[in-house]
C-alpha cells in the first residue's frame, strides 16, 4: 500500500516538475499534449461513461470482401463503440444450458477470428436500451435473430454456484435461473471478461 501511495506521488510530481519547467505539457481527456504539440493518448478503449446514438454507437465488422471491395460476405459481428466490445451479430436458434453455452463460445470462429467468449452480467447488460422492449435493443441497433427470451451471461451467482445471470431481451430485465435450463446465447471478444465456473 505504502509502495503504491509513493508511486503516484513520484508521478504526479514528475508531472508538475514537466509542467512547470516547459509551462506548456497540458492534460486533457484525449490525453497529455507536450510542447512539441503531439498528443499521448491515455487509454485504448472509449470510457463506459460516454453515451451514444444507436446510429453512431453500432457497427458492421469482420466482414471479408471478395475481389470487388463492393461485393462483401455477411459481417459476422458489431462493434459497440460506446464500450469497445465486439458481438456475435446472429443468434443460434438453439438454447443451450450454462455449461454448453459457455463451451460453444470458447471454440466459436467468427470472420476468421477465435478469441470468443459469453459475456459477463455487466457487459451483457450494457446492450440494453430501458426505454424499448421487444427487444430491449437501442432503436437501430445490428443484431440479427434477437430472440425474446433471456441470454445467457457468464457470472455465476454468488453463493448458488448451480445459478447463473442473464439478460431476458424482450423487456432488458437482469435475473438468475438455474444453469441447467437452456437458454440462448451472444457471444463477445474484447473486455476484461470473467473466468466462468
Amino acid at each position: 500500500m505504502k509502495r503504491g501511495i509513493v508511486l503516484i506521488i513520484a508521478a504526479l510530481s514528475l508531472l508538475i516538475m514537466a509542467s512547470q519547467s516547459t509551462g506548456e505539457m497540458k492534460i486533457t481527456p484525449d490525453g497529455v499534449t507536450f510542447p512539441n504539440a503531439s498528443t499521448q493518448t491515455m487509454a485504448a478503449t472509449p470510457p463506459w461513461s460516454q453515451k451514444l446514438s444507436a446510429a453512431d454507437r453500432f457497427q458492421l465488422v469482420m466482414g471479408t470482401f471478395v475481389r470487388d471491395p463492393i461485393v462483401h460476405k455477411e459481417y459476422p459481428a458489431v462493434l459497440d463503440k460506446e464500450t469497445g466490445l465486439v458481438w456475435q451479430r446472429d443468434t443460434e436458434s438453439t438454447e443451450q444450458i450454462w455449461g454448453n453455452a459457455c463451451i460453444y463460445c470458447y471454440q466459436l470462429s467468427l470472420g476468421g477470428r477465435k478469441g470468443w467468449r459469453l459475456p459477463t452480467i455487466e457487459e451483457l447488460a450494457s446492450l440494453v436500451d430501458p426505454s424499448q422492449v421487444n427487444p430491449a435493443l437501442p432503436e437501430g441497433h445490428l443484431f440479427t435473430n434477437v430472440k425474446l427470451s433471456l441470454y445467457w451471461s457468464s457470472s455465476t451467482v454468488v453463493g448458488f454456484p448451480g445459478y447463473a445471470w442473464g439478460v431476458n431481451f424482450d423487456n432488458g430485465f437482469v435475473g438468475i435461473s438455474d444453469k441447467m435450463n437452456g437458454y440462448y446465447v451472444r457471444c463477445v471478444r474484447g473486455g476484461h471478461g470473467y473466468d466462468a465456473r
